[in-house]
């Protein structure tokens, strides 16, 4: 294939792929939990306890992860963990006590690392170096409705099946769909491995010159944990800290802006924005999600404040998942992207293990409005890293 063509059969396999790997390794686990809490004999707490516990090690594993894709390629490391993933979900199912369970699920979020975003964007580098930014942009416009499809969908087949079925269900998607269109992706690169990476990773040359990278690099892993913290502790407890600022029954209304406004952030990025350079995007990315932030603080319980609050935060974190994969290649080439996407998803996923607890714990000390200030000044030190991002990227 050429470094200049759009690859658009795998932006569309890969697109699938997502889909169904964050639907049924993450989204689904909200609409299971109770049940499997029940089962278990434990707190629906507990459970999502259990899942950052997971994350944490899933996060911890990733630099690791980074360096395999730079060695095997990217194709072969998601081909590996669609298998991996179907028979964790197996053995959840299977699973007859809390430990078997709890081990079961870190493996689960483990290989889910194996096959989502920061996997999906090495491989789309690998493939077509020069064209990734946009490859990555199109890829996280398909893969945004994974929450819109998955989340009734997960309900409905539970109507019929236990979590336990409804696991195996997700299994089999992992190895009869998601596993034959990796495989036939890590194929498709017909030179040797060890052409196929050396000859991507000339394509593309970073912007930021030698002798700056580390510094480059630490301000951007830090204005990503930054903008994931903010994420992960809203979206985490959006429904329950909107009925905590008093918007009562319409917290769920407002809940249901999110997913179409993600999506249409990047839609709008697509259309208008493809010749806007990526920190200037993580830059409005992250000044979005902050400004949500502190427009639900200071206008609740308004309603009309409430849904500006849905629309900017996805918008801005719609427009983050791009990021995540166009920064990295815009700052440092494709010259090792595997292991800084490693790197980069480890800060991420540590993060967004802790942020829910540590949000959950401020709430209830200080009060939501105290808390959601913390949370936008965390958003507003992001800012700033992106800032400095853009002026070591200038000199």
């Amino acid at each position: 294939m050429s470094a200049d063509r759009l690859p658009i059969g795998a932006v569309l396999g890969l697109g699938v792929t997502q889909i169904i790997g964050y639907g049924t390794l993450y989204y689904s686990f909200s609409i299971l939990a109770p049940d499997m809490a029940r089962d278990f004999g434990l707190s629906v707490e507990w459970m999502f306890g259990a899942l950052s516990v997971a994350l944490l090690i899933g996060g911890l594993v990733s630099p690791s992860l980074g360096q395999w894709i730079d060695q095997i390629g990217a194709g072969r490391v998601m081909t590996v963990g669609s298998l991996v993933s179907a028979m964790a979900l197996v053995a959840c199912a299977l699973s007859p006590n809390r430990p078997s369970f709890v081990v079961s699920l870190i493996v689960v979020e483990v290989a889910a690392n194996f096959v989502q975003y920061g996997a999906a964007f090495a491989l789309l580098v690998q493939i077509a170096a020069n064209v990734a930014q946009r490859s990555i942009t199109y890829l996280t416009l398909i893969a945004g409705f994974a929450s819109t499809i998955f989340w009734p969908f997960t309900t409905a087949l539970h109507g019929w099946l236990s979590w336990q079925q409804v696991f195996l269900v997700f299994a089999a998607m992992n190895a009869l769909v998601c596993m034959p269109i990796h495989l036939c992706l890590a194929i498709s690169m017909r030179q040797p491995l060890i052409a196929t990476v050396s000859s991507v990773a000339k394509a593309v040359a970073g912007s930021i010159p030698p002798e700056r990278r580390r510094l480059g690099f630490a301000l951007m892993v830090f204005g990503f944990s930054l903008q994931a913290l903010v994420g992960s502790a809203v979206l985490v407890h959006m429904v329950p800290l909107l009925s905590a600022l008093g918007l009562g029954a319409a917290a769920a209304l407002v809940g249901t802006f999110f997913g179409p406004a993600q999506v249409g952030g990047r839609l709008v990025n697509m259309l208008l924005g493809r010749d806007m350079p990526p920190p200037m995007l993580a830059l409005i990315s992250a000044g979005l999600m902050t400004m949500s932030v502190v427009v639900l603080a200071t206008s609740a319980p308004s309603m009309i404040g409430a849904m500006t609050f849905a629309v900017l935060f996805g918008c801005g974190n719609g427009l983050f998942s791009i990021v995540s994969g166009t920064l990295p290649l815009f700052l440092f080439g494709s010259d090792g992207y595997g292991r800084l996407q490693g790197k980069v998803m480890a800060t991420r996923l540590i993060v967004s293990a802790i942020a829910p607890v540590a949000f959950a714990l401020a709430m209830g000390s200080v009060g939501a409005e105290v808390s959601l200030m913390l949370i936008a000044t965390c958003g507003g030190f992001g800012v700033v890293m992106f800032c400095t991002v853009i002026s070591v990227g200038r000199r």
